[in-house]
């Protein structure tokens, strides 16, 4: 599982329309001053850029691309690159393009058709170690997996009370510093419970956490 980290220091950005690539490679330094940002616009590029690159912190990916599926590097990059952020960048909300992308490893996914300063907000919140999906993805993920809550309960891992108001706040959106002060805790805290949430729901990610969540039963389907 990649450590979410707040200052990466170089990223690498595949994606094929020029403009949005442009736009893309602006809003990284302005986030993380410093950054070292790669463009490709095709998977054999992205690629080609990866046989030599020694250090990876960021890596922004698109989906539909003109020589394929950027699911499949985002699976190459979970196995080989464990340390690095991955986060889909699209216009796809469909079932076809998102679960792929979740199961390979991504541990985020943006609409790039959000308005630029939320878009720009939850990418630092992913490497903040927030929640990772633009709001249209979490209710899509909530009204999928979403059972009755009678259900769910049943099949409740051994989480505490405490774990278990953790989780339902995280899978209805909430950001880390809002779920502190919801419960009154501190961010440490909180982390501290997501990452023992994660141990014994056996995931590695937030994206995950919300699908677990809408799976057991603690939140609803959005109306």
């Amino acid at each position: 599982m990649a450590i979410p980290q707040a200052s990466p220091r170089s990223a690498l950005i595949l994606e094929d329309i020029p403009e949005v690539s442009t736009w893309l490679a602006a809003l990284l330094p302005d986030l993380f001053p410093g950054i070292a940002v790669h463009t490709a616009p095709t998977l054999a590029a992205a690629r080609n850029f990866l046989t030599t690159a020694e250090q990876l912190d960021l890596a922004l990916i698109d989906l539909a691309l003109p020589d394929g599926n950027g699911t499949d590097l985002i699976r190459e990059l979970s196995n080989t690159r464990p340390t690095c952020v991955v986060v889909v960048t699209t216009l796809f909300a469909d079932d076809e393009f998102l679960f792929p992308a979740l199961r390979a490893g991504a541990q985020g996914y943006l609409l790039k058709d959000q308005r630029p300063e939320k878009f720009a907000a939850a990418l630092r919140g992913i490497l903040e170690g927030e929640p990772p999906l633009s709001p249209s993805i979490a209710h899509r993920l909530l009204r999928t997996f979403g059972p009755p809550a009678t259900a769910g309960l049943a099949a409740m891992p051994a989480l505490t009370t405490r774990e278990r108001e953790v989780l339902t706040l995280t899978a209805k959106g909430y950001r880390l510093p809002e779920v502190a002060e919801r419960l009154a805790v501190s961010r440490h805290t909180v982390s501290d419970h997501l990452k023992s949430i994660y141990r014994k729901l056996k995931i590695n990610t937030r994206a995950e956490a919300a699908l677990e969540a809408a799976r057991l039963g603690l939140v609803g389907n959005p109306h």
